[in-house]
């Protein structure tokens, strides 16, 4: 199983980027899929979910209403679309594969990270 995450990098403050997971090795639609985050010395925070079915989500309140996630299932892929970027959302941020929870022990495979910098 793999998960690979891509986007982010350098963004301004208010500004927009696309994160994607593209998954393989696993049966897309048999697991809700989500992000997480984690800032320099902070513990790992959950970000955003999304439904197997992709029909629920459920989001941090530090994120609602400025990301918004999504999966295809046609290319086994899922998104965070991340609007109106703040400094405090700087982190590396993982895409995980398990059950429809905020917790992250409940995540049975994670994608290797991939930085957002938001410079203010």
């Amino acid at each position: 199983v793999q998960l690979q995450a891509s986007g982010g990098g350098l963004v301004q403050a208010g500004g927009s980027t696309r994160l994607s997971c593209v998954a393989s090795g696993l049966t897309f639609g048999n697991y809700a899929m989500a992000w997480f985050r984690q800032a320099p010395g902070q513990e790992r925070e959950f970000v955003a979910v999304i439904s197997a079915g992709g029909t629920g989500t459920v989001y941090a309140d530090s994120v609602k209403g400025r990301f918004t996630i999504s999966r295809d299932h046609a290319k086994k892929t899922f998104y965070l679309q991340m609007n109106s970027l703040k400094p405090e959302d700087t982190a590396i941020y993982y895409c995980a594969a398990g059950l429809y929870s905020r917790r992250t022990s409940d995540y049975k495979y994670w994608g290797q990270g991939t930085q957002v910098t938001v410079s203010s």
